[in-house]
């Protein structure tokens, strides 16, 4: 009796660890979560070598390698429409992303059409990534109407960039077959118009951005001014954009240019642990005045949040919410 009884005990007790654990599984999952100590490199998708995302990417792998203790490093990749694609399945685990593209991510919509990205979440807000139609002065195109019939780079197909255009282009009266759309990188685009292969190209990225100023070492480069009418037209249909003005002097200009932007942002894999985001987070903005690049005055903790259409990882929030005194 006393044996069966002891073997009653046991079984009782092995059920109830069994469904203990099933509990922990269903309502947090802690048993599968990762540790800081998984990790032992980090990789941040940037863009093209010859935009903004790849040399503020390899300023932000220094600060967090120094801040984590993690070796970080930055990769070239096909911005931000691929990037949200690459960190869904495991390929990176940090990335810089168009708001725009973010939020269509997040909702399932235009590229992401039926494919919803849930699997990532927002490290903060960064600059405003402006719209630029890059061409030279002697191309005799002065508005996105005398696109008309030309050959135009839109970036790469299924990018934020080739959205920007699609959506410019509508806003004038315009289609993607109204032209001849050539999908290049920012640096293939700024090669191209200067041997003549296209006569203009979409560039969406921080302002100076590093193709455009190479181009204007060897041409005059003209950046196409947007009316505002049409600026507000554009607005009101697609509220992610916001008025921008390129200073004068910027490719050498004389005179301000009146553009729009979308916002730049760093997403992160909602399975990062929060101590480790939070040390990434803190990183990246407490070092951000540092940072040699014209953007860098951009990136403040007190403007970390605006903008975002996408979870904030709790790792961030937490940073956000010391630094703001919430």
């Amino acid at each position: 009796m006393k044996k069966g009884k002891l073997r009653l005990l046991a079984m009782v007790s092995l059920i109830a660890m069994l469904a203990l654990s099933a509990c922990n599984s269903s309502d947090g999952g802690k048993a599968g979560e990762t540790k800081k100590e998984d990790y032992d490199h980090l990789s941040i998708l940037t863009g093209g070598a010859q935009g903004t995302y790849y040399p503020l990417g390899g300023s932000f792998a220094d600060f967090i390698t120094k801040e984590s203790g993690i070796q970080t490093t930055a990769e070239v990749s096909q911005a931000s429409a691929a990037n949200m694609i690459d960190l869904k399945e495991g390929a990176a685990e940090m990335a810089f992303v168009q708001t725009d593209i973010a939020y269509y991510a997040s909702e399932g919509e235009l590229m992401f059409e039926d494919e919803v990205i849930d699997e990532v979440s927002a490290i903060g807000s960064l600059y405003p990534e402006t719209v630029q139609l890059v061409t030279v002065e002697n191309s005799g195109i002065t508005s996105i109407e005398d696109l008309k019939g030309k050959k135009v780079s839109v970036g790469a197909i299924g990018s934020g960039t080739e959205a920007n255009a699609k959506q410019l282009l509508e806003i004038h009266g315009l289609s993607m077959d109204d032209i001849d759309a050539q999908n290049l990188d920012f640096g293939e685009s700024t090669d191209s118009i200067q041997s003549g292969q296209i006569d203009a190209a979409f560039v969406t990225g921080g302002t100076p951005t590093g193709a455009v100023e190479a181009l204007n070492a060897v041409a005059k480069v003209f950046i196409v001014p947007i009316e505002d009418a049409k600026a507000d037209e554009l607005i009101e249909k697609y509220p992610y954009y916001a008025k921008e003005v390129i200073p004068s002097g910027t490719y050498g200009s004389t005179a301000d240019t009146n553009a729009v932007s979308v916002g730049a942002m760093l997403v992160v894999q909602n399975e990062l642990p929060e101590d480790l985001v939070y040390e990434i987070t803190k990183a990246i903005y407490d070092n951000a005045p540092s940072l040699t690049h014209d953007k860098g005055k951009y990136i403040k903790a007190e403007t970390g949040l605006d903008g975002i259409g996408i979870k904030v990882h709790p790792g961030a929030q937490k940073y956000f919410d010391e630094v703001n005194g919430k």
